[in-house]
C-alpha cells in the first residue's frame, strides 16, 4: 500500500497509465449520478404525476442509503472484499436498477426502488475514494487532478441528456421546452445512467487495479474519539452550521432545474436563451453544469485564496454565494430576457457555494483533528452534507414549494411562485451567515495569523 501521506517532494511521480485509469473511473462515477438527479423534480412531478410530498420523500430515501449503505460497505471492503469487485457487483446491479426506473409510474415501486438502489450506489463514492487513495503516491498532490474527473463526467451527462431532450422531444425548438413530451423524455436520464453504470461495472473487473481488503480493526473507537473532537470550537459550529446549509445545498439541486427549464421555455429562442439552448439543450440539467464549470475554477483557485484568507473569511465567502444565488433566481425573472444573464451567475455561484463552503469545511476538519481520527471526522462530516442534510433538504424542499404554490393567486406571472420559493433559502443562507460571523472563531488552531 502507497504511503499516501507522505509530501510532494518526497513522493515519486503519478504513473501516466494509473492516473488514466483511476480518472475514467472517477469519470463514470459521476456521470451515472449526474444524468438523473438535476432532473429528478420535473420527471417525477410532471410526467409520472407524483405530488411534492411523494417526491420529497423520494429524495429522501435515497440518503437513507448515504447513511447507511457505506457502514455495510465499508465493513465488506475493509475487512472481506476487494473493493474494485465490491464496485463492480454494485455498479452492475445499479445499472439495472436505474434502467428499470425509467419506466416505474407506480409511486410506491418507484419508492422502494429508489431506497435499493441508494443502499447499492451511495456506498461507491466513498470507495472509489478510497481506491484512488490506495494506489496514488501523494494524496495531497495527486488526488484533486483524478477527481477532477468526477466533475467533468457529470458536466458530460448533463449536457447530453440537454441535448438528448432537446433533439428527440422537443423537435430541435426551445420554445417546446415545457411540452409533456419533454418531460417524459426525461426518463432517458436513468437510462443513459444505467448505461454509464453497467460500463463502469464491466470497468472496474478489467481496468482496475486490484486493492484487497485492509482489514482495519479500530473504526469504532475512531468514531467515539471523533465525536468529542467535534464538540469543540470551531468545529462545533461548523457542524451546526452545515445542518442547515446542506438543506439549501439540496434545496437548490432538487428546484434548480425545474426552474432552469422554465425559464427557458418561457424565453424560447430568444437572445441568449437561444445560444445557450444549442450548446447545454434543454431540460435544465444542462445548464446546471455550469455550476461544475465554475466549481472547477475556484477549487483550483482555493490553495491561493487559503493563503490569503481565514478560514472563516473563505466560510463566509460561501455562505454569501449561497444567499446572492437564491436572490438572483428569486428576482432575476422578473427582468425577462434581461434576468437570464443574472440567472447564469447564479448557477455559476455553485462554484463559490461548494468551493469556499463544502470543500473549505472539509479542509478545517481534516486541520482541527488529530490525525488519529482524521478519516472518522471527515465521515461524520460527509454524513451531514449527504446524509442529512439530503434528508431534511428533501424534505424542506418539497414543503416549501407546496407553501409557495398556496401564495400564488391566478394571473400572476409564471415566476411568483418561484420567487416566493427561492426566498426562503436566501433568507436561511443570511442567518447562517451571520451565526458564522458571530460564533466561528477568527482562527483555527493551525491558522496562521493573516
Amino acid at each position: 500500500m502507497s504511503e499516501n501521506g507522505s509530501k510532494g517532494a518526497e513522493a515519486p511521480a503519478l504513473d501516466g497509465g494509473l492516473k488514466f485509469r483511476l480518472s475514467l473511473m472517477m469519470f463514470l462515477q459521476y456521470a451515472i449520478w449526474g444524468a438523473w438527479l438535476p432532473l429528478l423534480w420535473d420527471l417525477l412531478t410532471q410526467a409520472k404525476g407524483f405530488d411534492g410530498t411523494q417526491v420529497g420523500n423520494i429524495f429522501a430515501v435515497g440518503a437513507v442509503g448515504a447513511i447507511f449503505g457505506p457502514f455495510i460497505a465499508g465493513q465488506v471492503a475493509d475487512r472481506w472484499f476487494n473493493t474494485e469487485k465490491f464496485l463492480a457487483i454494485s455498479h452492475l446491479l445499479g445499472g439495472v436498477l436505474a434502467w428499470q426506473m425509467a419506466s416505474l409510474d407506480d409511486y410506491n415501486t418507484f419508492f422502494w426502488y429508489a431506497l435499493i438502489y441508494g443502499l447499492i450506489y451511495s456506498p461507491t463514492l466513498a470507495l472509489t475514494n478510497s481506491l484512488s487513495f490506495h494506489h496514488i503516491p501523494d494524496r495531497d498532490r495527486d488526488f484533486g487532478k483524478i477527481r477532477l474527473w468526477g466533475t467533468i463526467g457529470w458536466i458530460a451527462a448533463g449536457i447530453g441528456i440537454g441535448q438528448w431532450l432537446l433533439h428527440n422531444y422537443a423537435g430541435g425548438s426551445p420554445d417546446h421546452a415545457k411540452d409533456p413530451a419533454v418531460y417524459a423524455g426525461m426518463a432517458d436520464a436513468f437510462k443513459l445512467s444505467g448505461i454509464c453504470g453497467i460500463a463502469m461495472g464491466i470497468y472496474c473487473l478489467v481496468g482496475l487495479p486490484s486493492t484487497p481488503p485492509s482489514k482495519s480493526e479500530d473504526a469504532g473507537n475512531a468514531t467515539v474519539k471523533a465525536l468529542g473532537e467535534v464538540s469543540h470550537q470551531p468545529l462545533l459550529t461548523l457542524f451546526l452550521i452545515a445542518v442547515p446549509v446542506s438543506c439549501i445545498h439540496q434545496f437548490y439541486f432538487v428546484h434548480t432545474a425545474p426552474f432552469l427549464n422554465t425559464f427557458q421555455g418561457e424565453l424560447g429562442g430568444s437572445g441568449l436563451a437561444a445560444g445557450l439552448n444549442s450548446v447545454f439543450g434543454i431540460g435544465g440539467g444542462g445548464l446546471m453544469t455550469l455550476g461544475q464549470m465554475s466549481e472547477i475554477f475556484v477549487l483550483a483557485m482555493i490553495p491561493v485564496l487559503a493563503m490569503r484568507l481565514s478560514r472563516k473569511k473563505l466560510l463566509m465567502i460561501g455562505l454569501l454565494a449561497y444567499a446572492a444565488r437564491m436572490a438572483l433566481f428569486s428576482y432575476a425573472p422578473m427582468l425577462g430576457d434581461m434576468g437570464m444573464p443574472l440567472v447564469i451567475v447564479g448557477v455559476a455561484l455553485h462554484g463559490f457555494c461548494f468551493g469556499c463552503f463544502i470543500f473549505v469545511a472539509f479542509m478545517v476538519v481534516d486541520e482541527e483533528c488529530s490525525s488519529d481520527v482524521r478519516a472518522s471526522a471527515q465521515n461524520l462530516f460527509n454524513l451531514v452534507i449527504i446524509g442529512i442534510g439530503i434528508i431534511v433538504g428533501s424534505k424542506v424542499a418539497s414543503s416549501v414549494a407546496g407553501w409557495a404554490a398556496t401564495r400564488v393567486s391566478e394571473g400572476d406571472p409564471w415566476y411568483a411562485k418561484t420567487t416566493e420559493m427561492f426566498q426562503v433559502p436566501m433568507a436561511a443562507s443570511l442567518v447562517c451567515l451571520v451565526l458564522m460571523m458571530l460564533m466561528y472563531p477568527s482562527r483555527g488552531k493551525n491558522e496562521e495569523a493573516l
